[in-house]
């Protein structure tokens, strides 16, 4: 009865989900436009946003036997000699309601034994981390333009990592729950709920209770990955609960404030010749972005104005071209093929790979509209949350793709000059195979690291360079300068 339900939900949701790359979708800003209509008192994380005054025991399972039972033996079309161990599976996280989140691990191919695990979210909110990060962007493997085999990714992180995809919230991907009001969720919700996986996960796999633990992450990450960080962190105080051995984060193209959000995609558009002169001085003009601030009609007038001269530029990768039939003649810079996102949704809603993933029959989506645009709580900024974090002593890095229009780099400058950290390591060319790889600057408990030519999903357009920022990172050291 529950698996009937659990179906029903996620079918009557169908109407609302669509998956990125798609031309003009943004899930982001689907869901902020609701979130601006409805702030009308000033709101942002402060420190201790989503931690309770007084601890609230997580729900541990039985995880006897589930690990093996969610080892992958081979996922369809998987190429040749795969020298790694797989797993996915379902975590229960409320037994009452009946909600479970989705992982797939893949262990590394060589010192699994000793490398660090990493735990990596996509954003949105609402958008799956295993059809984004998994199958597109820093995964072990590719889905090739069939849509039923698979290709190697030899930059994939877990070269160098233990990487864990997390499915969050309930109603993203294929992670779901028997309660239907669960789907109406939100940041405090998505922390908990993170959370109460990874305690419930390291039972499953203990072997990792005691190994240095890492979370990466892109866009709408900026908020999961900092909130879910301060509860472990808070958490980690109580003696009798699960200790995470967290050393660090990572954002990646990170939405972290909604001023700098604004401002900063603004002026990317004009530096980067996407907008004129005189739509981008009618938004200066006319626009306040700042907290409490009233959005006037001019501003509206002229923020339409931008996205209509915006058009048809994919401005997840403002120099990549769109999925069309036109694609093959028109490459990507970065050589990254557009209609990825078409060939892994084929692939995620066949049968006989849900089978192997171990995941209920239902008709998977990158991005679930319906989740982002009820979300219940989002602050309008978590740099509170950031500076608390880089007091606490963990390993703080913001990185960018500098293709990105949609959370660019003009916008993560303008995030870390609201931090006012002082500056260690001056700005610097970082390399990659003798070329730039992109630009660092290292500040007091911060590393901020450009990779050049990549777009908002950096594993994607630049797979050499993430690897190489990927692995700095990992070793605590900034990338090499030669």
């Amino acid at each position: 009865m529950k698996i009937a339900f659990h179906l029903f939900v996620h079918f009557s949701l169908l109407v609302l989900v669509s998956c990125y790359g798609g031309n003009g979708y943004d899930p982001l800003e689907n869901a902020l436009k609701i979130q601006r209509s409805r702030r009308t008192i000033p709101k942002h994380a402060s420190k201790d946003a989503t931690v309770e005054n007084s601890y609230i025991p997580v729900y541990v399972g039985p995880q006897d036997g589930l690990k093996d039972a969610d080892k992958v033996s081979e996922l369809p079309g998987q190429p040749a000699g795969t020298d790694f161990d797989q797993y996915s599976g379902y975590v229960t996280v409320d037994p009452s309601h009946g909600r479970a989140l989705f992982y797939y691990f893949a262990e590394s191919p060589i010192n699994s034994s000793t490398n660090p695990i990493v735990l990596w979210l996509n954003g949105g909110p609402g958008c799956s981390s295993i059809g984004g990060g998994a199958m597109m962007e820093l995964g072990p493997f590719r889905v090739n333009a069939d849509s039923t085999t698979l290709s190697r990714n030899k930059y994939a992180w877990n070269n160098v990592a233990n990487v864990l995809f997390l499915e969050s919230p309930a109603g993203v991907g294929y992670s779901y729950s028997n309660t239907s009001s669960d789907y109406t969720t939100g940041d405090a919700q998505t922390a908990k709920d993170s959370y109460a996986f990874l305690v419930n996960w390291l039972e499953r796999f203990p072997e990792y209770k005691t190994r240095d633990f890492y979370i990466a992450g892109e866009s709408y990450a900026g908020h999961y990955i900092p909130q879910l960080t301060q509860l472990i962190l808070q958490n980690n105080k109580i003696t009798n609960q699960t200790v995470i051995n967290l050393k660090g984060i990572a954002l990646g193209n990170a939405y972290v404030d909604d001023e700098t959000s604004n401002t900063g995609m603004y002026d990317y558009f004009w530096t980067h010749a996407i907008i004129s002169d005189e739509i981008h001085e009618g938004i200066i003009s006319n626009c306040n972005f700042s907290e409490g601030a009233n959005i006037t009609g001019e501003c509206n007038y002229y923020q339409s104005e931008a996205l209509t001269a915006k058009s048809s530029i994919y401005f997840y990768d403002i120099y990549a071209p769109l999925c069309s039939t036109f694609s093959n003649s028109t490459p990507s810079i970065s050589g990254f093929d557009p209609c990825t996102g078409n060939y892994i949704h084929k692939y995620l809603n066949t049968p006989v790979v849900q089978q192997s993933l171990h995941a209920k029959p239902v008709q998977w989506e990158n991005c679930n509209d319906f989740v982002g645009i009820h979300w219940k709580d989002m602050p309008f900024t978590v740099l509170p949350v950031i500076q608390d974090l880089m007091a606490s002593g963990i390993s703080v890095w913001i990185y960018s793709g500098d293709t990105d229009g949609r959370v660019p780099v003009t916008t993560t400058r303008y995030d870390i000059n609201k931090l006012q950290t002082p500056v260690k390591t001056p700005w610097y060319p970082w390399m990659y195979q003798d070329e730039v790889g992109g630009y660092v600057v290292g500040y007091q408990n911060l590393t901020f690291v450009t990779i050049r030519g990549a777009g908002h999903f950096v594993p994607s357009y630049q797979p050499g360079r993430a690897l190489a920022f990927f692995t700095s990172f990992l070793e605590g050291k900034l990338p090499p300068d030669q």
